[in-house]
C-alpha cells in the first residue's frame, strides 16, 4: 500500500526566477529542465562566479564545496533570484589506486535552507588518470584523450565514456532534483 506524498512546497511551485553559478551551457539547461517540471513559469539565468576551488577538484568535499560557493556566491550577485543552485564536478581517488568522477549540486535559497545532492560515480580510463595526475582538468584530458573540444560544454566525459548512453546534462539532472529535496519536501525537513 502506497502513501500519498506530501503536496510540493508552495514557494517551489511559484518559484519564478533562478541562477546557476555558472555560464555552462550544459549545467543551465540540467537546472532548467528540472526546476521547469515544479515551476513552469521559472526563468533560468546563468550567472559566472568562482567555485573558491582549484579548476580541477579533487575528492567529494572539495567537490561539495566548490558547488556550495557558486550557489552563495550567485545568489549574492543576483538580486532577483529566489533560488541558486551550484554544479561542480570533480575526480576521487579510489581505493586501489584508480581515480572516479564524482559531481554536486548545492541548491540555497533566500531563507538559506540549503540541500545538497550528488552521484555520477564512474571510473575513469588510465590515460585520463595520468592526465590528472600531471595537473589536467578532466575535460581538457577528456578532450585530448578522445581528439575532441569542448566536453567541458557539451556531452562530458560521461557522454564519451558511455559512448552517448548518458551524456552530462542527462547526468547532471538528478543531483539537481536530490538537491532540491529539502524544498520539495519541506515538511520532512522543518523547513
Amino acid at each position: 500500500m502506497h502513501t500519498a506524498l506530501p503536496p510540493l512546497s508552495s514557494s517551489l511551485a511559484s518559484l519564478r526566477c533562478a541562477v546557476v553559478g555558472s555560464r555552462n551551457p550544459v549545467k543551465i539547461a540540467a537546472v532548467r529542465a528540472v526546476l521547469e517540471r515544479v515551476a513552469p513559469e521559472v526563468v533560468v539565468h546563468g550567472l559566472d562566479v568562482g567555485s573558491g576551488v582549484p579548476d580541477q577538484p579533487w575528492g567529494d568535499d572539495e567537490t561539495i564545496r566548490g558547488a556550495r560557493t557558486r550557489a552563495q556566491r550567485a545568489l549574492e550577485a543576483f538580486a532577483d533570484a529566489e533560488l541558486a543552485i551550484g554544479l561542480e564536478g570533480g575526480v576521487v581517488e579510489t581505493a586501489h589506486g584508480g581515480v572516479r568522477t564524482c559531481a554536486w549540486a548545492v541548491v540555497v535559497d533566500r531563507r538559506g535552507v540549503e540541500g545538497v545532492g550528488g552521484s555520477l560515480s564512474m571510473p575513469l580510463p588510465p590515460g585520463v588518470v595520468a592526465r590528472l595526475r600531471r595537473g589536467e582538468e578532466l575535460g581538457l584530458a577528456m578532450d585530448a584523450e578522445a581528439s575532441v573540444t569542448g566536453t567541458k560544454t557539451g556531452r562530458g566525459a560521461v557522454g564519451i565514456l558511455t559512448a552517448g548512453l548518458v551524456d552530462r546534462q542527462a547526468a547532471y539532472e538528478p543531483l539537481v532534483a536530490y538537491a532540491l529535496a529539502p524544498l520539495l519536501t519541506p515538511t520532512f525537513w522543518g523547513t
